[in-house]
């Protein structure tokens, strides 16, 4: 982009979740804001969305086009594919979705959520671009953070339901009510095909086994932060905190068993996931998930500090 600003604006709903970075595209003026707010702060549930289109609006945005990473509930919607939805199942419980809950009612139709128009250029800038993409398709939207159980999964897949996400209400209706277009594509590095996995679960004493068994060809991988990796790791681990798999993954060996792990099995799940959407073979991916505490408490072996 050009002619870049960063700027920040004050809502009656509070602060969005970012400064709103302006620029220039393609001779086109833009907008970005992250919606989980830089360092992925905001859970899905507590991210400010009615300051977050508010600000937009305020700063003339007319368009809106978000980006989120979804779980695949039908197998013809593969990891890596991207998917323009049309419609949505509303799952959330927890969030403001209105701009109108004081002083005055206001009734608005959300029977089509996503603006076709929009839609159809996100497709067509796909299909340039030789990726597969779906147009078409139902998302659930779920409240998070945690997700569905296999059986709501199911139960979702049972409905018609074809993809999985968090973010994508209340944005949809408050863009309506703010009477802005509003689309999506969705799926990313982190697409996982629910309601199955993309890896094994073990715990701390099986990765050990996993790893006495063949110690030429497995790797554990730590996904944890720099100040919790000096407190204690897996002896000879490579350590890649989550924030940076993505970019570091070429440090991944692709040959090799590979045991993630960070605390409690959350963060090495993700890091599992995006391993294999970046195409490795999921039959090597193992998420260690009772995490490094465990995997001291059972004395495995164990280094401190920046020691290997």
């Amino acid at each position: 982009m050009e002619n870049v600003e960063h700027v920040d604006v004050d809502t009656p709903f509070g602060k969005p979740s970012n400064s709103i970075v302006l620029g220039d595209l393609s001779g086109v003026r833009v907008a970005f804001l992250p919606r989980h707010g830089r360092g992925h702060r905001f859970n899905p549930t507590h991210i400010p969305v009615r300051a977050n289109i508010y600000a937009l609006k305020t700063l003339g945005v007319e368009r809106v086009i978000s980006v989120s990473a979804v779980g695949s509930l039908k197998e013809e919607f593969a990891p890596l594919d991207l998917v323009i939805p049309s419609q949505l199942i509303d799952r959330t419980r927890l969030r403001e979705n209105t701009f109108f809950d004081e002083h005055i009612v206001v009734h608005v139709s959300i029977a089509d959520p996503f603006c076709a128009p929009t839609s159809q250029a996100i497709h067509r800038a796909a299909q340039a671009m030789d990726v597969n993409v779906h147009s078409g398709g139902t998302m659930v939207v779920m409240e998070g953070p945690a997700f569905s159980t296999r059986a709501e999964s199911f139960m979702y897949r049972s409905w018609g339901a074809d993809i999985i996400g968090m973010t994508a209400l209340p944005e949809a209706k408050l863009a309506r009510e703010a009477e802005m277009c509003y689309a999506t594509w969705l799926g990313s590095r982190t697409t996982t095909q629910d309601p199955g996995e993309p890896y094994f679960r073990v715990d701390s004493v099986e990765a050990k086994q996993i790893l006495d068994s063949d110690p030429d060809n497995t790797v554990v991988v730590d996904v944890r932060r720099d100040d919790e990796w000096v407190t204690g790791h897996a002896s000879g681990a490579i350590h890649i905190p989550i924030d940076d798999f993505a970019d570091r993954i070429g440090e991944v060996p692709q040959d090799k068993t590979l045991l993630f792990i960070c605390a409690a099995g959350v963060r090495s799940g993700l890091a599992c996931e995006l391993a294999s959407s970046f195409g490795y073979n999921t039959d090597n991916l193992i998420n260690v998930e009772d995490g490094t505490p465990s995997w001291i408490a059972a004395g495995n072996p164990t280094s401190y500090g920046n020691d290997p």
